[in-house]
């Protein structure tokens, strides 16, 4: 039981981080004008891009924070701050604006390099996401099942970029400007609650 609720926690957790459904607009204006081979071919550089990161800071992320000499309640709550300041971007709008802002500056400098940025970094394995993976795996406490469980969900979830990078055009027709407005609003609010339980976490371990 408690490796189910661990794997709900953290593919709903990255999920609302990384916002596939959001980021499918962001990725069809940044390949406006591309064929559609060439399309699948970024999304898939994207999505590999992305997956080793997040792959990397579950396995390396927790030895650096020691390396560092920081504690990991106290990057627990660094964390939380940090994806509670992502959240309230989800709900006032800011985010999408500042990502389509990305993947037009991206597109104008070199349209081979969008695979890696804007795309991977820092969009689908930004600060946030590679945040929420660091806590993630420090909750797993060197559970090997857990941190295998977590490896999933973060290749579960560029799967999700993947199959919704594909169909992108499609995502944008179904759901409209509006309604993905909303939706990233609602995802900001989920994310900011699990911001705080970060944070509270964090300050309950120096009590």
């Amino acid at each position: 039981m408690a490796q189910l609720d661990y794997l709900v926690s953290a593919f709903v957790t990255l999920l609302v981080v990384v916002e596939p459904l959001g980021l499918a607009p962001v990725f069809l204006a940044a390949t406006e004008g591309l064929d559609t081979p060439t399309r699948r071919v970024i999304a898939f550089k994207a999505c590999v891009y992305a997956l080793a990161i997040l792959t990397g800071a579950s396995l390396v992320g927790q030895r650096l924070l020691a390396t560092l000499g920081i504690s990991l309640p106290a990057f627990r709550i660094a964390g939380g701050l940090l994806l509670f300041s992502i959240a309230s971007e989800m709900v006032f709008g800011v985010r999408v604006q500042r990502d389509s802002r990305a993947a037009e500056q991206a597109l104008a400098e070199h349209v081979h390099h969008i695979a890696a940025y804007p795309l991977a970094i820092p969009l689908m394995a930004g600060p946030g996401a590679i945040t929420a993976t660091v806590l993630l795996a420090g909750e797993a406490r060197g559970d090997i099942a857990k941190l295998a469980l977590l490896n999933g969900v973060v290749a579960a979830n560029m799967a999700i970029c993947f199959v919704l990078y594909l169909v992108a055009d499609r995502v944008a027709r179904f759901f409209g400007t509006a309604a993905n407005l909303v939706l990233t609003r609602l995802l900001g609010v989920l994310l900011a609650s699990l911001a705080v339980q970060f944070v509270v976490d964090g300050a309950r371990a120096f009590l």
